[in-house]
């Protein structure tokens, strides 16, 4: 059994240690009022007893608090008046310097916590201990100085979740939709140095890894790139590889025909693709930015995207290549084809690629092919997406999300066009609804005072991020403000106009409607009794970021929010604060925004139309999961998927498995058992190798694919996902 210390270290379980304090205090009071020998025993079994049941490693002050109570249970009011003096004052002692601790175990890799904290950061790494270290100088800063108190206790006791609090220090937003368009087309400057148009396909990849490397580096969320904005320099390349064609033929003084002539280039074309995609796939795989990751980038493949016919040829020539490389995947370290975080791929499923007798359906049986070997492409339905995202001018809309699953709202420029890239996300502030049903005690008046009283606060949160960006330079990060990425302004000038109208959003997260409706109605949010209950509280958050919006001429919006490690420190304070409930807290996870509870039995099919309805009231931010075997052998059923998504849901996903074990070369799924100490961990079922770093296990986290190794929590979510298929 294990306990998780202060500064992130993860130690075994050790009764003396607890019989220890609790003697020490025992020692200060007079002989009356003491504990014998033997109830101090009972309560170091007791606690110990408590600790297993929970069945995760609980932490220092958890186990403390329990001791606590113990002591209580006990009679001995005096010895717990001294253990909690003596409590208070190490507190005392740690706020005078609250980082020390925590930086040394990041440098010397034994903090547990950190460990886990990205599934796509090795903390063994330089620069992720870098970046680390930062953070954690931010998040004190921000806790003691930056942040209202009740906010700060509301984050520490899981009421809501304060995102991002490791960059809150600095004014930096979360994530958005590079307009690569404009940096391509009327160049860019990188590092001070002027990058003109590129004057062919592959030079506009390079540039565009560049690019996606300096905004990664200058915010701390994802980002989006459109294929389509590549797509015009395939006809630059062309006429530039046309023309050499030509004078290559005159030096030999050959005179082949203008269809042989086409051929070459084509072929030559065809060539030069390849090779921009792939700089593009390993650029991104193998930069690491200022944060000590892999880009966090988002590749966007919509064929309807495209100005006209040509374009779209072009592109799909671009997206069929992509795919192809991305099936193939990566070489490790052992030089095995393995399957690459990022760049996370997505592809619109339209009118054009959706029907088998579609021009370009063989490159939606090509993105099933890769779905079923390398978990990606997820998949947007341009039909329901255009029916979802409707503007003021009544226009339905059709883009990319800005990272795992953060939508924009539909907006519209002065001219009346729509504009997507060049917009971003203010940040996220979540909501845990679980926490809002416990409070009520079950009870329904009660229920919705609390629910408003919690959304006042994350208001109230959510206007820091907001005010925290307010009056920020363009001097920044002139890559974003000043050259194009996401605006041209002037030199010394405020991106405040960019934060109102709508330009960007701001997100109201929230998690745990599964558990939420369950303990509110006795039943599932699947049942047609409990249904009508979970829509209503994703209106009442729609109803609420709608008024915020006419107050604040801020674009709010209800955003299901990607728990990684957050579902892990919900599920810990439910317990703490709650107890162990059955069905509702027995977890070391809560379910991620409105999903489907994952040990639910349900088919595809019947959980993407039902969580289809739960999108809709989620405009900030939503995907959908569907869990399968290895499908490569049924790629026609991955179709039937593919299909239905377009007929029903905006965006969705499949989750396959993708491992590899570089000690016996075994390349099925790893499993995921608990060992002697009930700590869950990773086994290859052939050789049990439990050693991660001689295993790659790629598992989709939380609307994106994470390759680092997940926190107990998330690793339990995992491991008792059912097949929908």
């Amino acid at each position: 059994m294990k306990i998780i210390k202060r500064s992130g270290t993860e130690v075994d379980f050790d009764i003396t240690k607890i019989m220890n304090a609790v003697t020490k205090a025992n020692n200060t009071v007079k002989d009356e009022a003491k504990l014998s020998a033997i109830d101090i025993r009972a309560i170091g079994e007791n606690v110990e007893n408590h600790c297993k049941k929970m069945n995760r490693a609980l932490s220092v002050e958890e186990i403390q608090d329990l001791v606590e109570k113990e002591i209580m249970r006990h009679g001995a009011f005096e010895v717990a008046k001294r253990y909690i003096e003596y409590r208070y004052t190490r507190s005392l002692v740690r706020k005078a310097n609250t980082t020390d601790e925590q930086i040394l175990t990041l440098i010397e890799c034994n903090n547990e916590e950190a460990k886990q904290e990205n599934s796509n950061k090795n903390p063994t790494v330089n620069s992720v201990q870098r970046d680390y270290m930062a953070g954690e100088v931010s998040r004190d800063i921000t806790k003691r100085i930056l942040l209202p108190p009740d906010i700060v206790e509301a984050h520490e006791a899981g009421i809501i979740h304060f995102h991002d609090t490791d960059y809150f220090a600095q004014h930096m937003h979360n994530c958005c939709l590079v307009n690569l368009e404009d940096m391509l087309q009327n160049g860019t400057v990188i590092s001070g140095t002027m990058i003109e148009r590129p004057h062919s396909f592959s030079t506009a990849c390079n540039i565009a890894t560049q690019i996606i490397a300096q905004v990664a580096s200058n915010q701390y969320g994802g980002q989006s790139i459109s294929l389509t904005h590549l797509a015009p320099f395939v006809q630059v390349s062309r006429e530039k590889i046309k023309k050499q064609v030509r004078e290559e033929m005159r030096e030999i003084d050959a005179a082949p025909s203008e269809e042989v002539i086409n051929r070459m280039v084509e072929t030559r074309v065809r060539d030069e693709i390849s090779r921009g995609v792939q700089t593009i796939q390993y650029q991104v795989v193998t930069l690491l930015t200022t944060n000590g990751q892999a880009p966090f980038v988002t590749v966007f493949m919509y064929l309807n995207e495209a100005k006209n016919e040509r374009e779209k040829a072009d592109l799909a020539i671009i997206i069929e290549e992509m795919l192809n490389q991305r099936i193939m995947g990566v070489k490790n370290e052992k030089g095995v084809w393995i399957t690459p975080a990022f760049p996370k791929l997505i592809y619109v499923l339209e009118e054009d690629n959706i029907h088998e007798d579609s021009p370009y359906w063989y490159l939606t049986q090509l993105a099933a092919k890769c779905t079923a070997k390398r978990m990606v492409p997820d998949y947007i339905s341009e039909k329901k997406m255009l029916e979802y995202k409707v503007d003021k001018t009544g226009r339905g809309n059709c883009y990319t999300c800005m990272g795992c699953r953060s939508f924009l709202t539909p907006y519209v420029d002065e001219e009346g066009k729509p504009k997507y890239y060049g917009r971003f996300n203010q940040g996220v502030v979540t909501l845990n609804l679980v926490d809002v049903a416990l409070s009520s005690g079950g009870d329904l008046e009660k229920f919705w005072k609390v629910f408003d009283e919690r959304l006042d606060l994350c208001y109230r949160a959510l206007m820091c991020r907001h005010n925290r960006l307010k009056g920020t330079l363009s001097d920044a990060a002139p890559i974003l403000w000043q050259h194009g990425a996401l605006a041209r302004l002037q030199k010394g000038e405020t991106i405040d106009k960019l934060l109102y109208g709508g330009y960007s959003t701001i997100s109201l997260g929230y998690a745990g409607l599964y558990e939420c409706v369950k303990y509110m109605t006795g039943k599932s949010h699947t049942d047609d009794a409990a249904k009508p209950f979970a829509l209503k509280v994703m209106q009442h958050m729609n109803d609420r970021c709608k008024e915020w919006k006419e107050k604040e001429n801020i674009d709010f919006s209800p955003y299901g929010t990607p728990l990684e490690s957050a579902t892990y420190k919900f599920a810990k304070c439910l317990q703490k604060r709650f107890g162990v409930i059955k069905g509702i807290t027995d977890k070391s996870y809560i379910t991620n925004s409105y999903h489907v509870h994952v040990t639910e039995k349900i088919d595809a099919f019947t959980k993407l139309k039902f969580e289809s309805e739960f999108q809709r009231l989620s405009p900030g931010g939503a995907i959908s999961y569907v869990e399968v075997p290895n499908m490569q052998n049924n790629l026609d059923a991955v179709l039937s998927v593919m299909k239905f998504i377009y007929e029903n849901i905006m965006y969705a996903e499949l989750n396959t498995k993708s491992d590899y074990c570089q000690c016996c070369g075994y390349d099925g799924e790893i499993q995921i058992i608990a060992d002697e100490s009930g700590k869950l961990i990773w086994e290859c079922p052939h050789c049990h190798n439990r050693d991660q770093n001689k295993m790659n296990v790629a598992r989709r986290t939380c609307g994106y694919i994470g390759t680092q190794f997940w926190n107990q929590g998330r690793t339990q979510e995992i491991k008792e996902r059912v097949l929908h298929l």
